[in-house]
């Protein structure tokens, strides 16, 4: 396991991962690891887990595989395909997983996964990135 204290001090100050609680675990060579714990205020409007929290915890995880953010590499998402396989419930600690595919000089390719503790299969999908600008 390769970590870098720039990246979870990066990962750690973004607003928006500290209001849905979506934390760096792990930052390879080719992946890294996000988690989060599913709180009442990540509920949808039946009482289940908003896909929007499985959409963001899977986008922001595609970013930090250590040649991306944690080297400086500027990129957007340009592709993100997800399919939900099934609900997560209030309590659950889910973990994402981004398999860093291809780095090309312009995109980047992921592969992403999200468990529960249980490891049962949650959400399975793909990530394009448009790499914008390269660290100097």
């Amino acid at each position: 396991m390769i970590m870098t204290d720039s990246a979870f001090t990066r990962a750690a100050a973004i607003p928006m991962l500290q209001t849905l609680g979506i934390t760096l675990v792990e930052s390879g060579d080719t992946h890294a690891i996000m988690e989060v714990t599913v709180a009442e205020k990540h509920a949808n409007f039946y009482g289940g887990t908003h896909g929007g929290l499985l959409a963001t915890l899977a986008d922001t995880t595609c970013f930090f595989p250590r040649p991306l953010i944690p080297s400086g590499v500027r990129a957007a998402t340009t592709n993100l395909s997800l399919n939900y396989l099934r609900p997560a419930a209030v309590g659950e600690i889910l973990r994402a997983r981004a398999d860093l595919l291809h780095f090309g000089r312009r995109t980047a390719n992921l592969e992403i996964h999200i468990e529960n503790a249980q490891g049962k299969l949650l959400v399975q999908g793909s990530a394009v990135l448009l790499v914008l600008e390269a660290k100097e």
